[in-house]
């Protein structure tokens, strides 16, 4: 009995065990179901919104491709109407160009048709003055008709006389154009035969002078201690000394070239000594005004006697050296007075005036450059003066006075020097100007021609040689041309300076333009 309680409760702890354990395992399918339930749950949540992920892209891709196709539609339609608009606007304009070529020709026609109805008019009033005529003439052979033979023989001669006037007038016209081309043409030999004659070396200074030092310490020992040997050598030589950074080299500066050369020979002599200080500074630049004015004594002599003028005053002598260490444009003052005496005694001699006296005017035609630094005026002026009070002759004052044209040409000398001084300064390399200077001046040219009315456009050509007005034809007359180029050549003279001679062009040209289409 007891083993079958036992056998009972082993059975029923058994069962319930075997309960438990199959309770265990349906709960846990039923989570497995749960969870495998969720998976496919979540995958098919994950795998709408994929899909509505990609349909959202796609639906993107297709309004992005949709706005792009709009665009260029867009875009084409655009351009079609800007070329629709141009092809308006070019047919406008054509038009336009139309109207305007009628209105042209309307206006010609009517001028056309003006001038037809002045011819007629003036054909009116020839005809009118014809029929006069014949008439005066008929009545003039009544007249003759009763004229006895002495009164007809009288009149005869009168017309014959008058007839003959008329001819000797156009013989002799003739003969002064042939014999102004052969003046011309002789004057040309003649100059050409003294340019060739004529051969001068020039040489080219400047406003300052550059005096190379053995080193870079020589500059302090020309500055000096606070600087005092350079005031010393300023106020010896009345010239600026530059020193800048410029290796194993200063600089004088002066617009009195006799200064800046004794400053120079100065300078050079005491770098050569060695001793720099202010008193020894005054000893050698005082010594050095002395060998100069014995060497521009030399120079002047020495070239009078190569010019071979004599009998000239020794103050004069001194002046001519002086200007070898002047220039004018780049050109040697000295060279350039040599020059013109050399052409004028040339010119001179084969027209037949004084050789000597021609020559004694060129050389001293500038000698007033060797003064005009320090006497106020122009340098012809200056050098008429001085000429004067050295005794020099009347030929000889009024040449000098008036070889720039300042004062009024009454002899064949002053003709010659004006021709002599423009040749020698407006000849290939005998001058030189700075770029900026050059430059200026075809710019000046070009506005002074600019201000006259009518004016279209202005060339400075031939470096500044010559200068070519175009005007309008339609605002300025042949005859205006005319007077526009002598009122633009006086423009020149009073407000520029420059070498040798600018020829003015004044150039009018008519245009007819028609289109065929």
């Amino acid at each position: 009995m007891l083993n079958m309680f036992i056998f009972l409760g082993i059975a029923l702890i058994a069962a319930f065990l075997g309960y438990l354990g199959r309770r265990f395992v349906a709960e846990k399918k039923t989570q497995d179901a749960e969870a495998r339930a969720r998976f496919i749950i979540d995958q098919a949540k994950k795998e709408v919104e994929d899909r509505h992920r990609a349909a959202e892209l796609e639906a993107k891709d297709l309004l992005f491709k949709m706005r792009q196709d709009f665009e260029q539609q867009t875009k084409d339609r655009r351009q079609e109407i800007a070329s629709l608009e141009k092809r308006l606007t070019q047919k406008e304009e054509n038009i336009d160009r139309r109207l305007d070529l009628l209105e042209k020709k309307e206006k010609d026609i009517e001028t056309r048709q003006d001038n037809l109805k002045k011819l007629e008019d003036s054909f009116k009033a020839k005809e009118n003055q014809l029929h006069l005529l014949i008439a005066e003439e008929k009545e003039r052979l009544q007249r003759i008709a009763s004229l006895s033979l002495e009164e007809a023989r009288h009149i005869l001669l009168n017309r014959l006389n008058e007839e003959l006037n008329a001819e000797k007038a156009v013989l002799i016209k003739k003969q002064e154009e042939d014999l102004r081309n052969s003046v011309e043409k002789k004057a040309i030999e003649i100059v050409s035969l003294a340019i060739h004659r004529c051969s001068v070396e020039q040489t080219v200074e400047s406003t300052v002078s550059v005096v190379n030092l053995p080193n870079d310490e020589m500059k302090g020992r020309v500055i000096g201690r606070e600087g005092r040997n350079i005031r010393a050598l300023e106020m010896a030589t009345g010239v600026d000394v530059i020193i800048d950074d410029t290796p194993e080299a200063i600089t004088l500066s002066c617009f009195d070239p006799v200064r800046r050369e004794i400053a120079r020979l100065s300078v050079e002599k005491l770098i050569s000594d060695g001793r720099i200080h202010p008193g020894r500074i005054e000893e050698v630049v005082e010594k050095t005004k002395k060998e100069m004015e014995e060497k521009i004594k030399e120079v002047g002599e020495k070239t009078i006697f190569e010019a071979g003028v004599d009998n000239l005053h020794p103050e004069l002598v001194k002046l001519l050296g002086r200007l070898k260490y002047r220039t004018s444009f780049g050109q040697n003052a000295l060279q350039h007075s040599m020059e013109v005496s050399f052409l004028m005694g040339v010119m001179a001699s084969e027209i037949g005036l004084d050789f000597k006296l021609a020559r004694r005017i060129g050389l001293l035609h500038d000698i007033g450059k060797a003064l005009d630094f320090q006497i106020e005026g122009t340098h012809a002026k200056i050098g008429a003066d001085t000429a004067r009070k050295f005794n020099e002759s009347q030929e000889v004052i009024h040449a000098i006075a008036a070889h720039h044209e300042e004062t009024e040409l009454t002899s064949a000398y002053a003709v010659l020097a004006v021709a002599a001084d423009a040749i020698s300064a407006a000849r290939p390399g005998a001058r030189r100007e700075t770029l900026e200077t050059y430059i200026k001046r075809l710019d000046k040219l070009e506005s002074i021609a600019n201000l006259f009315k009518g004016v279209d456009k202005s060339y400075a050509i031939q470096a500044g040689r010559e200068i070519r007005i175009i005007v309008q034809p339609e605002k300025i007359s042949d005859s205006d041309a005319v007077n526009m180029s002598r009122e633009i050549r006086k423009k020149i003279e009073e407000g520029m300076e420059y070498p040798g001679q600018i020829k003015v062009t004044v150039i009018r040209e008519t245009r007819a333009i028609e289109y065929a289409k």
